[in-house]
């Protein structure tokens, strides 16, 4: 409840000066999601970024390696499958609700970035 407050406290006071909003990560659970939309609305645009597990495991992996949090492949995986049972019934919603964009996050991340891009241009005009 307290994110959801900050994120409509940030979104209200910046109205005026923008096309929209980006928010990364979030929500991460259906229930986040319907109190989002009960609270603040009903996005527009939802995007959706989506690689095999072998990739998630390989840059989850490599980012353990560069934080003091080290995560063995166990972890990862184990990650991963929680991600899916929570996500996936997010999808399914989103797919049924409004504009989901599924953007194939397999590339480098400049070619994500690029990806993500041309997806919010081409919604935007």
């Amino acid at each position: 409840g307290i994110v959801l407050e900050l994120l409509k406290e940030a979104m209200v006071s910046k109205l005026g000066d923008t096309k929209g909003f980006l928010i990364d990560g979030y929500p991460q659970e259906l229930k986040d999601a319907e109190e989002f939309e009960s609270k603040i609305g009903e996005p527009k645009l939802v995007l959706c970024l989506g690689c095999s597990a072998e990739t998630m495991s390989s840059r989850l992996l490599l980012r353990s390696q560069s934080s003091q949090n080290s995560e063995n492949s166990e972890a990862t995986e184990e990650r991963i499958e929680n991600y899916y049972q929570a996500s996936n019934p997010l999808i399914a919603y989103y797919e049924s609700k409004t504009q989901l964009c599924k953007v194939d996050a397999e590339g480098t991340q400049e070619d994500v970035f690029l990806e993500i891009c041309k997806t919010i241009d081409s919604f935007l005009k």
